[in-house]
């Protein structure tokens, strides 16, 4: 059946976006507007300091009850075609493919657990082995420190490991797994290329690098293009058996949703972190500025590739002024507070609540604010809160630029996340880049994006280059603020954090 014909059977596609702090199903139709949406938090666990951790059952319930509203409020789930996974990356599940239990509480993205096994790998002369495989870099971030941890700290896992009964997934597959049954065991290929293990020009999982680890490759999934076959799931979990045909990280999941598909286009999505990925086409490069080389998205067999700066805090900055020092009671009034702020005041926040990513990758920095005086207050606060992201950002535009010189300094920044919702955030975003900044009138990009992929792979949605002419501008920011003065602020932010790597 062709889209146009499946367009007129009113048939939905069902993003499931899985993320950090809470599950979003959102339901898309033929000309990919919002149908539905359902939105469930769910609790964050905080074992030690640095330590971050999600109940696995926590993801897999908010997910099921968040579709099945979804799908209720559109009439029931014999409209729905297919399904598209979003995830949170790198966060670490392993599970006893006997019961279907996990093994031991989530391992977060953010948790930091690892940092001196990663030194220790360091040490040891295996950074570049690593980076030159999978395009990463030997941190906590990723998920390969972060399964060996667990096999060596729950009791017995890696006697059952090594026995073929435990299985890693990134939230994808854990969640693919259970709607499935337990009958498919699989990823796709942006999620392998952040877990430290996976060879990215090969397209395969390293051996050597396992081996390195500790980590028996019978505990890994199949990894298949980012619109495929996933299985369908059982029946009785939402209302029908519906086919999974489209996974992505929630980056590269944005990065589809924002239609970067040439090289060149550059997205950066604005959460609890921030994240920028480059399209650089075909060909991976290697960064000299300590970003990573990651897999965009799989078609076809065919991987397109990306150099991402990876932000650990972003809008958690924000949370911070709300939860942490109780400053604002919504986020949305960080923008209002912002802008009371006494422009002379030179506040600088450097967020490194969790360590500082990329180009610093010190997992050893912790959060510090510069310039302080009597006259300081909330709303100085709050603006360095924001501004700190608009001086992150250019820090990674600064490096991705270095990287790959094909693409000019001609940047135009195509931007999504809860925090692009403030004007006063992006228009700052714009001066301190020079650069124009793109907001799309499809908000949710990472839903869009996997629901796209799962769309693609029936036919349903148009291929890429039509759905890039179909991506629509709300509005662009461009930049106001004279060079000088953006010079001189993008000087202070780099002595800040100078002065907190070094500290």
């Amino acid at each position: 059946m062709n889209a146009v014909a499946k367009a007129a059977d009113n048939r939905l596609i069902l993003a499931l976006d899985q993320g950090t702090t809470s599950s979003r199903a959102i339901i898309f139709d033929a000309n990919t507007r919002v149908a539905a949406v359902a939105q469930q938090e769910f609790p964050q666990h905080f074992p030690q300091s640095g330590w971050v951790e999600h109940d696995p059952e926590d993801l897999w319930r908010s997910t099921v009850e968040t579709a099945r509203a979804a799908i209720a409020k559109v009439g029931g789930a014999e409209r729905i075609a297919a399904i598209g996974i979003t995830n949170q990356r790198e966060t670490t599940v392993v599970w006893d493919r006997r019961t279907g239990a996990p093994v031991s509480n989530a391992i977060v993205w953010q948790d930091r657990r690892t940092a001196s096994f990663c030194s220790r790998l360091k040490d040891a002369g295996h950074e570049e082995l690593f980076t030159s495989r999978t395009g990463l870099l030997l941190d906590p971030y990723f998920s390969g420190t972060k399964i060996a941890w667990i096999l060596d700290h729950v009791e017995g896992a890696r006697a059952k490991a090594e026995a073929g009964d435990l299985a890693f997934g990134t939230v994808d597959s854990w969640l693919i797994w259970r709607l499935t049954g337990g009958k498919v065991h699989a990823t796709d290929a942006t999620n392998a290329s952040r877990t430290l293990v996976y060879d990215i020009h090969k397209g395969d999982w390293d051996d050597e690098l396992l081996g390195i680890l500790g980590i028996p490759r019978s505990m890994l999934p199949e990894v298949k293009d980012s619109a495929d076959d996933f299985g369908t799931t059982e029946a009785d979990i939402l209302g029908a058996a519906i086919p999974i045909s489209g996974v992505a990280g929630d980056q590269q999941a944005a990065t589809v949703g924002q239609a970067c598909f040439e090289a060149g286009m550059l997205k950066s999505t604005y959460g609890t972190g921030c994240f920028a990925l480059l399209n650089t086409g075909a060909a991976p490069v290697r960064s000299r500025n300590r970003l990573l080389t990651t897999i965009a998205y799989r078609l076809g067999g065919k991987p397109a590739y990306a150099l991402e700066g990876s932000i650990f805090v972003a809008g958690a900055a924000v949370q911070w002024l709300r939860d942490g020092l109780g400053m604002i009671g919504q986020a949305a009034e960080s923008s209002t507070l912002a802008a009371q702020a006494d422009t002379a005041h030179r506040v600088y926040l450097v967020p490194a609540f969790t360590g500082l990513g990329a180009p610093y990758w010190d997992a050893e920095a912790r959060g510090a604010m510069f310039g302080l005086t009597r006259a300081s207050g909330p709303a100085d606060f709050a603006r360095a809160a924001l501004e700190s992201v608009g001086y992150q950002t250019r820090d990674l535009l600064e490096a991705m630029h270095s990287d790959w010189s094909a693409g000019g300094d001609d940047t135009v920044l195509r931007v999504d996340g809860g925090m692009v919702a403030s004007d006063w955030a992006m228009q700052f975003l714009a001066d301190i880049l020079g650069a124009p900044v793109d907001r799309p009138v499809v908000a949710e990009t990472t839903a869009l994006g996997a629901a796209y992929l799962a769309g693609l792979r029936h036919d349903y949605y148009p291929d890429p280059q039509a759905m890039a002419a179909q991506w629509a501008l709300e509005r662009r920011f461009e930049p106001r603020m004279e060079t000088a003065m953006r010079d001189e602020l993008y000087r202070g932010w780099r002595d800040a954090v100078r002065r907190t790597v070094s500290a």
